[in-house]
């Protein structure tokens, strides 16, 4: 391949990519490029696999499937998961920085610049004592590394503490030179691991104009792990969106930026809060994107990788004997929007009449819901009104049941909207039982006992949210779970999207356990008072 074909294609090419630890899968069948001469970021929430991307890219994990295809500059291409560590720095011309700052810290600034380019230093010297005597070519290669190493500190703004310890820099200083010290092995390819991590925006500033010189002037393309969204938005070229190890978006910043999947990744909230979340930080454009289907031009569709399925089917892991153990429906945010959106595509018509259906049927759920809350009732229409009002809907909609806030995105809760009207509760209800053959909870309350629930949350596995929603639907204490039967779990863990999650965090024995050290409490201090 010659050198013209070879720089008009990809300097790096990820190809189905899965990297397994025993049963868990950190990446799953992942793929995306990285254009050359470009900046491209890797973002997404804690734990979405970004480091493990890299560590694959650098030789760190060998990955379980998958490729890793290098394109160099001259025609040469490299199967890096192919190659050892060490050889594909020295070779395929790869390098990176780490999370955690990675300096010899009692080494001056210009030692670490020379320490980075002692493959050729060592070559110079003939692998013998000629370094020491300053024979042969050692002399003139070790003169070129010094104008190499004094050119970067420089680019970096560290030039006048060259003689300096690297320790006494500043955190934001060692930053920058880490980074002028990857460059000193003159990289294609700068892996960058979330560099602007814990800078002030006067060093954030320093870091954006290092790396914009460094792709201008050096044609090294950069791959960046980054959580700091001002640094990403200002200088990438593109984004890729990882969440749980699968590509949920990928397309330029502003694009990804306005993704609904990747709003609903990183804000973490429950699905029927994100648009309640929007409308508070008033951004209208993305509420719209919420209120519709993505549009495809901007990112991929259902699949993020190719040839890849839903992103529910391949969030999983396998024991080792064959079975595999599918990672929480209600896990991924970005498959929540996914779904969410595919149902908002289906005609008002179809949305109607099931919807009379369940206005005229007896209110029977997955679990027979409780009473109305006064109190939540009331709190809940004025803030509706008020969001509407703030909306300013030009015409508000007769029949209370099916209005809703026009700032509402669909992936609140689509079919069942948030009603402006204290029904939303029923509502919510309502659509869950739309499952034929649903079972209900036995033993629900209409209300708590002695009108004081227990702190569910005491139950590992269960957060404010599912606490909130277990006592919607008249579960307030800790011993009606320990009573559940196998039914009940089942009726619970489908309303929750909880698949098998409930049987393996055994709430019910941990409930049983909580209510004998109850008992027991209750017990003794009778005995006391006796």
């Amino acid at each position: 391949m010659n050198a013209s074909a070879s720089m008009n294609k990809p300097i790096l090419q990820v190809e189905h990519l899965s990297m397994k630890f025993g049963g868990l899968v950190a990446i799953g069948d992942l793929s995306f490029e990285a254009r050359r001469g470009e900046i491209t970021a890797l973002i997404g929430p804690n734990g979405a696999g970004k480091t493990t991307v890299f560590n694959c890219i650098t030789g760190f994990y060998k990955p379980t499937e998958g490729m890793i295809r290098f394109n160099g500059r001259e025609g040469g291409e490299f199967l890096l998961e192919r190659m050892p560590d060490f050889q594909i720095t020295a070779k395929a011309k790869v390098a990176r920085t780490f999370q955690n700052i990675r300096l010899f810290s009692g080494m001056t600034l210009l030692e670490n610049l020379l320490v980075a380019q002692h493959n050729k230093l060592m070559k110079a010297s003939g692998f013998t004592i000629m370094g020491l005597l300053g024979l042969g070519g050692y002399r003139a290669a070790s003169a070129e590394s010094v104008e190499i190493a004094k050119h970067w500190l420089e680019k970096a703004e560290l030039i006048d503490r060259a003689d300096d310890p690297a320790g006494d820099l500043p955190y934001g200083a060692q930053r920058r030179l880490e980074i002028a010290r990857a460059m000193c092995t003159g990289p294609e390819l700068l892996c960058l691991d979330e560099p602007a991590a814990g800078l002030n925006p006067k060093e954030s500033l320093a870091l954006n104009t290092l790396l914009i010189d460094i792709k201008n002037n050096t044609g090294t393309s950069i791959l960046l792990i980054e959580h700091d969204m001002s640094v990403v938005m200002q200088i990438s070229d593109h984004v890729v969106v990882l969440e749980y190890g699968r590509k949920i978006s990928d397309g330029d910043p502003l694009s990804v930026r306005t993704d609904p999947k990747v709003i609903a990744a990183y804000l973490g909230v429950d699905d029927e809060e994100v648009g309640e979340v929007l409308t508070e930080v008033g951004d209208e454009q993305v509420i719209e994107e919420l209120e519709g289907v993505p549009d495809p031009a901007h990112g991929p569709g259902t699949s993020a990788s190719m040839m890849a399925g839903p992103i529910t089917d391949t969030i999983s892991h396998s024991d080792g004997h064959g079975e595999t153990v599918p990672v929480s429906k209600a896990a991924s945010k970005a498959a929540q929007v996914e779904a969410l959106a595919a149902k908002s595509a289906i005609p008002a018509a179809a949305k109607t009449a099931p919807r009379a259906k369940a206005e005229k049927a007896s209110p029977a759920g997955l679990m027979s819901a409780p009473a109305a809350q006064p109190a939540k009732a009331e709190k809940a229409a004025p803030k509706a009104a008020s969001k509407a009002a703030a909306k300013s809907a030009p015409a508000a909609k007769p029949a209370p049941s099916t209005a809703k806030p026009a700032a509402k995105a669909s992936v609140a809760a689509a079919p069942a909207t948030k009603p402006a009207a204290a029904a939303a509760k029923p509502a919510a209800a309502k659509s869950s039982a739309s499952k034929p053959g649903a079972h209900k909870i036995a033993n629900v309350l209409a209300a708590p006992r002695g009108g004081v629930a227990d702190r569910l949350v005491r139950i590992k596995g269960i957060g404010p949210v599912n606490e909130q929603k277990l006592n919607e639907h008249g579960i307030f204490h800790i011993d009606q779970i320990a009573s559940w039967t196998k039914a009940d779990v089942a009726a619970a863990e489908a309303y929750l999207a909880f698949e098998g999650r409930i049987g393996r965090e055994d709430w019910v024995g941990q409930a049983k356990a909580l209510a004998r050290e109850a008992a027991k409490s209750a017990k003794a201090k009778r005995g006391g008072g006796k």
